[in-house]
């Protein structure tokens, strides 16, 4: 009784195997595949920036470092109020002081993140400006500007996190 319940499922598996034989593309060498392949265009060498974007580059660089002299002042004074609200309660006067200290030098930074998102946009810029061939160079003066700016930046922020988490919570 069970064979007469499978018999039509294994006839119609049996169906499939006996279908007619089709013409499938042969897995020999194409033509195309034997053509010689072109050699790849040499990288173009990095060529120095301008006197122009130096003294753009020596700009954004200097406001950069600037913003970082105004945050370390603004971040000892900082550490000096999280340090009086070490065990504060959240909301007590010497924990809102030490917000409003590490406020302060989150405002202090604004010159170092704004240098750094000028540098971003003058990368992206020049870039795509040597890449058009508008431009010759100074790609690599930028990147080279641009990462210090980044290093700094991101030491601003492991230093203001540190500074939060000293404190409680609400």
């Amino acid at each position: 009784m069970i064979t007469r319940r499978f018999l039509p499922t294994i006839a119609l598996i049996l169906s499939g195997c006996a279908g007619a034989h089709e013409s499938y593309p042969s897995l020999a060498k194409r033509p195309v595949e034997s053509a010689p392949m072109a050699e790849a265009p040499a990288a173009p060498i990095p060529q120095p920036a301008d006197d122009k974007l130096k003294a753009q580059i020596g700009q954004l660089t200097s406001q950069a470092q600037s913003g970082g002299a105004h945050f370390d002042k603004a971040y000892a004074s900082a550490d000096r109020a999280v340090n009086s609200a070490g065990r504060a309660s959240v909301s007590s006067d010497a924990w809102v002081a030490a917000q409003v200290a590490i406020s302060a030098a989150e405002a202090a930074r604004n010159d170092s993140v704004s240098a750094l998102a000028s540098l971003d946009t003058l990368f992206i810029e020049r870039s795509n400006a040597v890449a058009d061939g508008s431009e010759k160079g100074g790609v690599a003066d930028i990147d080279a500007a641009r990462a210090s700016v980044l290093s700094m930046v991101d030491s601003q922020n492991d230093r203001i996190d540190a500074l939060k988490n000293r404190l409680p919570q609400p």
